[in-house]
């Protein structure tokens, strides 16, 4: 088999909460990073390389930090994201200075994958069940994609209302359709609700959803292209702010040519830090974990 690669969306470092950059967060209770752990479960599981997406504008920060991290660990490389890199029109956005989304963000990497693959965000806490199952799959895929999906209630704030792509699927656990559901909370009466197209939805603890937790075979390139292409073709001469994102063209796929991509459940927790507040709880989370064993600290 070829190199397994962890794909890993960092452009958005740079992101702020108060007076701190939430990716460089400490969080750990000997000051690990959450890529820390992502990675340390990839490497686990069969991942050989670690592919980060970033901007050129924060290449000196990340590859100080973040990058310095990863490198004495795993084969590491890099590729840049900007509005100008396109499959199709290239020229036709010339005032485009907004990414075009994670569709786009993966697509750059064209050049740089020759195997199978996985791609998560740089700022989310996925957990090893999670990537236990994303590295099984890979080692042995029976179709093109999967995504790992998540509990609802795994990944609910306490903090505030989430959007989620609520998973849909079949009765052989392939993907239907994912369903952007937004302002998702939990009521005083217990009861999970959002809004799905304009109108109120009930919600269920079990009900999965995607974090941008997905596994693909090479040949997804290809798709990845046609759709990004289509995207970009339908769109008006200089448009600002349409994006495309990997769950969206996944989306597209199954619903155009009845493209194949696993559901495959996990009973990890995830968590993020998409709130100031929420920090002393992811910090609590990873205390308990080394507690009970399932990490060490520090993790190498």
């Amino acid at each position: 088999m070829s190199e397994l690669t962890l794909v890993v969306l960092a452009a958005g470092m740079g992101s702020r909460f108060g007076d701190r950059i939430k990716q460089l967060e400490p969080l750990g209770p000997s000051g690990e990073l959450l890529i820390d752990y992502s990675v340390h479960d990839a490497l686990k599981n069969g991942f050989t390389r670690v592919l980060f997406i970033i901007r050129k504008d924060i290449e000196d920060l990340f590859k100080s930090t973040i990058g310095a991290r990863v490198e004495r660990l795993v084969k590491t490389d890099y590729v840049f994201q900007s509005p100008d890199q396109l499959p199709v029109r290239a020229a036709d956005f010339p005032s485009r200075t907004k990414p075009w989304g994670t569709a786009q963000a993966l697509w750059c990497c064209k050049n740089a994958l020759n195997g199978e693959f996985a791609v998560i965000n740089a700022d989310d806490f996925y957990g090893a069940d999670a990537f236990k199952l994303l590295g099984g799959f890979l080692k042995a895929p029976k179709c093109t994609g999967c995504s790992v999906d998540f509990k609802l209630a795994n990944t609910l704030s306490e903090n505030g209302v989430v959007n989620r792509g609520v998973c849909r699927t079949n009765e052989e656990h392939f993907l239907t359709l994912v369903e952007e559901t937004k302002g998702i909370r939990r009521g005083e009466d217990g009861v999970i609700r959002g809004t799905f197209d304009g109108a109120e939805r009930v919600l269920n603890n079990n009900d999965t959803v995607s974090m941008s937790m997905w596994g693909f075979k090479a040949e997804f390139m290809e798709i990845l292209e046609r759709q990004l292409s289509d995207f970009l073709n339908a769109l008006p001469a200089d448009e600002p702010k349409a994006e495309l994102t990997i769950a969206e063209c996944v989306g597209r796929e199954i619903k155009q040519n009845g493209f194949k991509c696993l559901d495959i459940p996990t009973d990890s927790r995830w968590f993020g830090i998409t709130y100031e507040s929420e920090v002393e709880a992811a910090r609590g989370v990873l205390k308990r974990y080394v507690e009970q064993g399932i990490y060490k600290t520090p993790l190498s």
